[in-house]
Protein backbone atom coordinates (compact mmCIF):
# COMPACT_ATOMS: atom_id res chain seq x y z
CA UNK A 1 0.00 0.00 0.00
CA UNK A 2 2.30 2.50 -1.58
CA UNK A 3 2.78 6.60 -1.33
CA UNK A 4 1.82 7.39 -4.77
CA UNK A 5 -0.77 5.10 -4.90
CA UNK A 6 -2.20 6.38 -1.49
CA UNK A 7 -2.76 10.05 -0.54
CA UNK A 8 -0.83 11.72 2.14
CA UNK A 9 -4.15 11.43 4.13
CA UNK A 10 -4.47 7.60 3.73
CA UNK A 11 -0.43 6.94 4.52
CA UNK A 12 -0.54 9.43 7.75
CA UNK A 13 -4.32 7.70 9.00
CA UNK A 14 -2.05 4.05 8.84
CA UNK A 15 0.29 4.70 10.07
CA UNK A 16 -1.36 6.45 13.18
CA UNK A 17 -3.76 3.33 13.48
CA UNK A 18 -0.89 0.90 13.70
CA UNK A 19 1.04 3.05 15.96
CA UNK A 20 -2.50 3.01 18.02
CA UNK A 21 -2.60 -0.58 18.28
CA UNK A 22 0.78 -1.34 18.19
CA UNK A 23 0.98 -3.19 15.24
CA UNK A 24 2.95 -2.65 11.97
CA UNK A 25 2.56 -1.02 8.23
CA UNK A 26 4.34 -2.32 5.75
CA UNK A 27 5.47 0.55 3.21
CA UNK A 28 4.66 -1.19 0.21
CA UNK A 29 7.31 -0.93 -2.48
CA UNK A 30 6.94 2.83 -2.84
CA UNK A 31 9.38 3.96 -0.27
CA UNK A 32 9.17 5.68 2.76
CA UNK A 33 7.29 9.16 3.05
CA UNK A 34 7.58 11.96 5.42
CA UNK A 35 3.85 10.78 5.95
CA UNK A 36 5.16 7.30 7.17
CA UNK A 37 6.94 8.45 9.75
CA UNK A 38 4.89 11.32 10.99
CA UNK A 39 2.61 9.24 14.19
CA UNK A 40 5.65 6.67 14.49
CA UNK A 41 4.13 3.68 14.30
CA UNK A 42 6.49 0.71 13.19
CA UNK A 43 7.67 0.15 9.92
CA UNK A 44 8.02 -2.70 7.38
CA UNK A 45 10.39 -1.60 4.23
CA UNK A 46 9.09 -3.29 1.53
CA UNK A 47 11.87 -3.00 -1.54
CA UNK A 48 10.34 -3.87 -4.77
CA UNK A 49 12.17 -4.38 -8.07
CA UNK A 50 12.05 -0.40 -8.51
CA UNK A 51 14.05 -0.08 -5.99
CA UNK A 52 12.63 3.19 -4.48
CA UNK A 53 13.71 5.24 -1.71
CA UNK A 54 17.14 3.17 -2.22
CA UNK A 55 17.69 3.75 -5.89
CA UNK A 56 20.41 5.32 -8.40
CA UNK A 57 19.47 7.50 -11.32
CA UNK A 58 19.57 4.14 -13.50
CA UNK A 59 17.01 2.19 -11.60
CA UNK A 60 19.99 0.18 -9.85
CA UNK A 61 19.89 -0.61 -6.31
CA UNK A 62 22.17 2.10 -4.14
CA UNK A 63 23.70 1.31 -0.73
CA UNK A 64 24.43 4.62 0.19
CA UNK A 65 21.16 5.43 0.24
CA UNK A 66 19.84 2.21 1.22
CA UNK A 67 22.11 3.06 4.30
CA UNK A 68 20.80 6.58 4.41
CA UNK A 69 17.46 5.47 5.24
CA UNK A 70 17.82 2.09 6.97
CA UNK A 71 19.34 3.07 10.32
CA UNK A 72 15.80 4.76 11.41
CA UNK A 73 14.73 2.75 14.51
CA UNK A 74 11.03 3.30 12.87
CA UNK A 75 12.18 0.84 10.50
CA UNK A 76 11.61 -2.96 12.30
CA UNK A 77 12.35 -4.97 9.06
CA UNK A 78 12.98 -5.14 5.41
CA UNK A 79 11.11 -7.08 2.72
CA UNK A 80 12.11 -7.63 -0.55
CA UNK A 81 9.19 -7.62 -2.94
CA UNK A 82 9.63 -10.53 -5.35
CA UNK A 83 6.13 -10.49 -6.80
CA UNK A 84 2.89 -9.65 -5.36
CA UNK A 85 -0.55 -11.53 -5.50
CA UNK A 86 -2.74 -10.39 -8.47
CA UNK A 87 0.26 -10.00 -10.94
CA UNK A 88 3.60 -11.94 -10.13
CA UNK A 89 6.17 -12.12 -12.66
CA UNK A 90 4.62 -8.96 -14.13
CA UNK A 91 6.02 -5.67 -12.97
CA UNK A 92 4.00 -2.24 -12.41
CA UNK A 93 3.30 1.48 -13.22
CA UNK A 94 2.50 4.26 -11.23
CA UNK A 95 0.96 7.11 -13.45
CA UNK A 96 3.13 9.97 -14.27
CA UNK A 97 0.07 12.16 -13.80
CA UNK A 98 0.15 11.20 -10.44
CA UNK A 99 4.20 11.39 -9.98
CA UNK A 100 4.35 14.76 -8.02
CA UNK A 101 7.13 16.23 -6.72
CA UNK A 102 6.44 14.80 -3.09
CA UNK A 103 6.29 11.57 -4.83
CA UNK A 104 9.38 11.84 -7.00
CA UNK A 105 11.84 12.69 -4.13
CA UNK A 106 10.19 9.87 -1.78
CA UNK A 107 10.98 7.76 -4.40
CA UNK A 108 13.88 9.21 -6.38
CA UNK A 109 12.41 9.42 -9.58
CA UNK A 110 11.93 12.35 -12.19
CA UNK A 111 8.74 14.54 -11.65
CA UNK A 112 5.70 13.61 -13.90
CA UNK A 113 7.04 10.71 -15.67
CA UNK A 114 5.60 6.67 -15.64
CA UNK A 115 6.86 5.32 -12.40
CA UNK A 116 7.91 1.60 -13.45
CA UNK A 117 8.20 -1.38 -11.25
CA UNK A 118 9.96 -4.07 -13.47
CA UNK A 119 9.05 -7.65 -13.66
CA UNK A 120 12.62 -8.42 -12.73
CA UNK A 121 15.26 -7.26 -10.06
CA UNK A 122 18.22 -5.96 -11.37
CA UNK A 123 20.37 -6.74 -8.15
CA UNK A 124 20.04 -10.73 -8.87
CA UNK A 125 18.59 -13.10 -11.69
CA UNK A 126 19.24 -16.61 -9.32
CA UNK A 127 18.73 -18.13 -6.17
CA UNK A 128 22.16 -17.70 -5.51
CA UNK A 129 22.29 -14.19 -6.12
CA UNK A 130 19.29 -13.22 -3.98
CA UNK A 131 20.36 -15.24 -1.11
CA UNK A 132 23.39 -12.78 -1.38
CA UNK A 133 21.51 -9.84 -1.74
CA UNK A 134 19.70 -10.48 1.62
CA UNK A 135 23.20 -10.90 3.07
CA UNK A 136 23.98 -7.50 1.54
CA UNK A 137 21.20 -5.87 2.91
CA UNK A 138 21.20 -7.15 6.71
CA UNK A 139 24.76 -6.28 6.68
CA UNK A 140 24.10 -3.15 5.63
CA UNK A 141 20.95 -2.71 7.64
CA UNK A 142 23.17 -3.73 11.03
CA UNK A 143 21.15 -7.13 11.62
CA UNK A 144 17.93 -5.86 11.40
CA UNK A 145 15.39 -9.22 10.07
CA UNK A 146 15.30 -9.36 6.14
CA UNK A 147 13.10 -12.05 4.21
CA UNK A 148 11.36 -11.75 0.79
CA UNK A 149 7.45 -11.69 -0.14
CA UNK A 150 6.34 -13.25 -2.78
CA UNK A 151 3.32 -15.09 -4.72
CA UNK A 152 4.17 -18.90 -5.52
CA UNK A 153 4.52 -19.28 -8.96
CA UNK A 154 6.11 -22.87 -10.29
CA UNK A 155 6.94 -24.91 -6.91
CA UNK A 156 10.53 -25.82 -8.58
CA UNK A 157 11.56 -22.45 -8.44
CA UNK A 158 10.57 -21.92 -4.65
CA UNK A 159 12.63 -25.45 -4.46
CA UNK A 160 15.53 -23.21 -5.93
CA UNK A 161 15.25 -20.74 -3.24
CA UNK A 162 15.31 -23.81 -0.95
CA UNK A 163 18.59 -25.41 -2.32
CA UNK A 164 20.21 -21.96 -2.65
CA UNK A 165 19.25 -21.44 1.33
CA UNK A 166 21.51 -24.87 1.89
CA UNK A 167 24.08 -24.11 -0.97
CA UNK A 168 25.16 -21.11 0.44
CA UNK A 169 24.02 -21.25 4.47
CA UNK A 170 21.99 -17.76 4.09
CA UNK A 171 18.44 -17.89 5.47
CA UNK A 172 16.00 -15.07 5.51
CA UNK A 173 14.39 -14.12 8.42
CA UNK A 174 11.09 -14.38 6.93
CA UNK A 175 9.19 -15.21 4.07
CA UNK A 176 5.58 -13.54 3.21
CA UNK A 177 3.82 -15.62 0.89
CA UNK A 178 0.98 -13.92 -0.67
CA UNK A 179 -1.85 -15.47 -2.44
CA UNK A 180 -3.29 -15.27 -6.58
CA UNK A 181 -6.12 -13.67 -4.77
CA UNK A 182 -4.95 -10.71 -2.97
CA UNK A 183 -2.35 -8.13 -4.46
CA UNK A 184 -3.71 -5.14 -6.55
CA UNK A 185 -6.87 -4.47 -8.55
CA UNK A 186 -4.20 -3.04 -10.99
CA UNK A 187 -3.55 -6.03 -12.58
CA UNK A 188 -4.45 -7.72 -15.90
CA UNK A 189 -7.69 -9.51 -15.74
CA UNK A 190 -5.57 -12.81 -17.18
CA UNK A 191 -3.31 -12.41 -14.25
CA UNK A 192 -5.67 -12.23 -11.63
CA UNK A 193 -7.31 -15.02 -13.08
CA UNK A 194 -5.03 -17.30 -13.84
CA UNK A 195 -1.24 -16.55 -12.85
CA UNK A 196 -0.14 -17.57 -9.40
CA UNK A 197 -0.93 -20.07 -6.37
CA UNK A 198 -4.02 -19.30 -4.43
CA UNK A 199 -2.90 -18.44 -0.82
CA UNK A 200 -3.84 -21.83 0.78
CA UNK A 201 -1.54 -23.85 -1.31
CA UNK A 202 1.31 -21.30 -1.74
CA UNK A 203 1.31 -20.95 2.28
CA UNK A 204 1.17 -24.95 2.38
CA UNK A 205 3.92 -25.45 -0.08
CA UNK A 206 6.26 -22.77 1.43
CA UNK A 207 5.74 -24.16 5.05
CA UNK A 208 6.60 -27.53 4.24
CA UNK A 209 9.79 -26.95 2.21
CA UNK A 210 10.78 -25.57 5.16
CA UNK A 211 9.98 -28.12 7.37
CA UNK A 212 11.63 -30.63 4.82
CA UNK A 213 14.90 -28.45 4.77
CA UNK A 214 14.87 -28.26 8.91
CA UNK A 215 14.41 -24.36 8.47
CA UNK A 216 10.72 -23.78 9.50
CA UNK A 217 11.91 -23.17 13.49
CA UNK A 218 13.85 -20.37 12.04
CA UNK A 219 12.06 -18.37 9.48
CA UNK A 220 9.23 -17.04 10.04
CA UNK A 221 6.21 -17.32 7.75
CA UNK A 222 4.05 -14.47 7.15
CA UNK A 223 0.67 -14.54 4.87
CA UNK A 224 -1.39 -12.12 2.68
CA UNK A 225 -4.41 -12.12 0.18
CA UNK A 226 -7.64 -11.14 1.29
CA UNK A 227 -6.95 -11.81 4.75
CA UNK A 228 -9.96 -9.80 6.47
CA UNK A 229 -11.64 -11.11 9.38
CA UNK A 230 -10.61 -13.13 12.61
CA UNK A 231 -11.38 -17.02 11.12
CA UNK A 232 -9.22 -15.59 7.77
CA UNK A 233 -6.04 -15.58 10.27
CA UNK A 234 -6.99 -18.74 12.04
CA UNK A 235 -6.68 -20.40 8.71
CA UNK A 236 -3.89 -18.80 7.63
CA UNK A 237 -1.93 -19.72 10.69
CA UNK A 238 -3.18 -23.23 10.74
CA UNK A 239 -1.62 -23.64 6.71
CA UNK A 240 1.58 -22.71 8.99
CA UNK A 241 1.20 -18.73 8.76
CA UNK A 242 2.95 -17.11 12.00
CA UNK A 243 1.40 -13.98 11.47
CA UNK A 244 -0.57 -12.50 8.71
CA UNK A 245 -1.09 -9.13 6.58
CA UNK A 246 -4.17 -7.42 5.27
CA UNK A 247 -4.52 -4.49 2.85
CA UNK A 248 -7.98 -4.55 1.71
CA UNK A 249 -9.42 -4.47 5.39
CA UNK A 250 -7.60 -1.50 6.24
CA UNK A 251 -8.36 0.51 2.52
CA UNK A 252 -12.09 -0.14 3.53
CA UNK A 253 -11.36 0.75 7.39
CA UNK A 254 -9.93 4.22 5.40
CA UNK A 255 -13.10 4.77 3.51
CA UNK A 256 -12.68 3.21 -0.07
CA UNK A 257 -15.62 1.96 -1.81
CA UNK A 258 -13.88 0.65 -4.55
CA UNK A 259 -14.94 2.73 -7.10
CA UNK A 260 -12.60 1.52 -9.13
CA UNK A 261 -11.23 5.02 -10.26
CA UNK A 262 -7.65 4.64 -8.42
CA UNK A 263 -5.84 5.48 -11.80
CA UNK A 264 -7.70 8.42 -12.81
CA UNK A 265 -6.64 10.13 -9.54
CA UNK A 266 -10.08 11.18 -9.10
CA UNK A 267 -10.41 8.82 -5.98
CA UNK A 268 -13.95 10.21 -4.32
CA UNK A 269 -12.95 9.19 -1.06
CA UNK A 270 -9.78 10.38 -0.51
CA UNK A 271 -7.25 7.18 0.19
CA UNK A 272 -6.39 6.45 -4.04
CA UNK A 273 -5.35 10.19 -4.61
CA UNK A 274 -3.08 12.92 -5.09
CA UNK A 275 -5.51 15.64 -5.83
CA UNK A 276 -5.05 17.93 -2.48
CA UNK A 277 -8.93 19.05 -2.61
CA UNK A 278 -9.76 15.18 -2.97
CA UNK A 279 -7.71 14.25 0.22
CA UNK A 280 -9.76 16.23 2.20
CA UNK A 281 -12.62 13.31 2.48
CA UNK A 282 -10.30 11.57 4.61
CA UNK A 283 -9.88 13.31 7.99
CA UNK A 284 -6.90 11.99 9.41
CA UNK A 285 -8.04 11.53 12.74
CA UNK A 286 -11.14 9.77 12.33
CA UNK A 287 -9.97 7.05 9.48
CA UNK A 288 -6.56 6.12 12.34
CA UNK A 289 -9.36 5.61 14.78
CA UNK A 290 -11.02 3.17 12.44
CA UNK A 291 -8.06 1.80 10.93
CA UNK A 292 -6.81 0.92 14.91
CA UNK A 293 -10.84 0.02 15.50
CA UNK A 294 -10.69 -2.59 12.61
CA UNK A 295 -7.75 -4.05 14.12
CA UNK A 296 -8.51 -4.27 17.72
CA UNK A 297 -12.32 -5.61 16.60
CA UNK A 298 -10.10 -8.73 14.51
CA UNK A 299 -8.13 -9.63 17.33
CA UNK A 300 -11.07 -9.92 19.50
CA UNK A 301 -13.03 -11.93 17.18
CA UNK A 302 -10.04 -14.09 17.06
CA UNK A 303 -9.54 -14.05 20.62
CA UNK A 304 -13.54 -15.39 20.73
CA UNK A 305 -12.57 -18.31 18.49
CA UNK A 306 -9.22 -19.39 19.86
CA UNK A 307 -11.37 -19.57 23.28
CA UNK A 308 -14.46 -21.40 21.98
CA UNK A 309 -12.09 -23.86 20.54
CA UNK A 310 -10.74 -24.48 23.81
CA UNK A 311 -7.14 -22.71 23.17
CA UNK A 312 -5.26 -20.15 25.25
CA UNK A 313 -2.77 -18.83 22.05
CA UNK A 314 -3.31 -18.56 17.94
CA UNK A 315 0.07 -20.71 18.34
CA UNK A 316 -1.80 -23.59 19.24
CA UNK A 317 -3.84 -24.05 15.58
CA UNK A 318 -3.24 -26.90 14.28
CA UNK A 319 -5.07 -28.37 10.95
CA UNK A 320 -7.00 -30.68 12.81
CA UNK A 321 -9.35 -28.27 13.91
CA UNK A 322 -10.27 -26.84 10.69
CA UNK A 323 -12.98 -28.97 8.54
CA UNK A 324 -12.89 -28.78 4.85
CA UNK A 325 -14.26 -31.02 2.34
CA UNK A 326 -12.55 -33.79 -0.40
CA UNK A 327 -13.16 -34.72 -4.20
CA UNK A 328 -16.66 -36.48 -2.53
CA UNK A 329 -17.81 -33.47 -0.84
CA UNK A 330 -17.45 -35.17 2.26
CA UNK A 331 -16.58 -33.08 5.45
CA UNK A 332 -13.11 -34.23 6.61
CA UNK A 333 -10.57 -32.80 8.99
CA UNK A 334 -8.08 -30.53 7.05
CA UNK A 335 -4.96 -32.22 9.01
CA UNK A 336 -6.48 -35.35 6.71
CA UNK A 337 -6.64 -33.69 3.59
CA UNK A 338 -3.09 -31.20 3.53
CA UNK A 339 0.09 -32.46 2.64
CA UNK A 340 2.36 -33.31 4.98
CA UNK A 341 6.26 -33.62 5.03
CA UNK A 342 8.56 -35.44 7.41
CA UNK A 343 11.01 -32.83 8.74
CA UNK A 344 14.37 -32.97 7.25
CA UNK A 345 13.47 -35.52 4.32
CA UNK A 346 14.68 -33.11 1.47
CA UNK A 347 17.78 -32.62 2.92
CA UNK A 348 19.01 -36.00 1.93
CA UNK A 349 17.41 -35.93 -1.89
CA UNK A 350 14.78 -37.21 -3.73
CA UNK A 351 16.30 -40.50 -5.43
CA UNK A 352 15.62 -43.01 -2.49
CA UNK A 353 12.76 -41.10 -1.40
CA UNK A 354 9.57 -42.55 0.66
CA UNK A 355 5.89 -41.53 -0.20
CA UNK A 356 5.79 -41.09 3.78
CA UNK A 357 8.17 -38.40 3.89
CA UNK A 358 7.05 -36.25 1.46
CA UNK A 359 4.44 -35.78 -1.32
CA UNK A 360 5.06 -37.80 -4.74
CA UNK A 361 5.25 -34.58 -6.62
CA UNK A 362 7.95 -33.23 -4.12
CA UNK A 363 10.36 -35.71 -5.55
CA UNK A 364 9.93 -34.26 -9.38
CA UNK A 365 9.95 -30.29 -8.18
CA UNK A 366 12.81 -30.51 -6.11
CA UNK A 367 14.85 -32.63 -8.72
CA UNK A 368 13.83 -29.65 -11.82
CA UNK A 369 15.27 -26.89 -9.13
CA UNK A 370 17.95 -24.85 -9.90
CA UNK A 371 20.18 -22.97 -8.06
CA UNK A 372 21.59 -20.66 -10.84
CA UNK A 373 18.17 -19.61 -12.04
CA UNK A 374 14.44 -19.23 -11.73
CA UNK A 375 13.01 -21.85 -13.70
CA UNK A 376 13.94 -25.27 -15.00
CA UNK A 377 17.68 -26.93 -14.82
Amino acid sequence: MSFGALSPNAIRALNKGAKLGGFAHDTGEGSISAYHREFGGDIIWEIGSGYFGCRNDNGTFSDEKFLAQVGDPQIKMVEIKLSQGAKPGHGGVLPGAKVTAEIAATRGVPIGQDCVSPASHSEFSSPLELMKFIARLRKLSRGKPVGFKLCVGQPWEFFGIAKAMIETGIYPDFIVVDGSEGGTGAAPVEFTDHVGMPLREGLRFVHNTLVGINKRAEIAVGASGKIISGYDIIRAIALGADWCNSARGFMFALGCIQSRSCHTDKCPTGVATQDSARQRALVVPDKAERVFAFHKNTMESLAELIGAAGMMHPNQITPDYLMCRDATGKAISMGVELANIKPGSLLGGVNSFNEKDFPREYGLYWNRASVDKFGLK
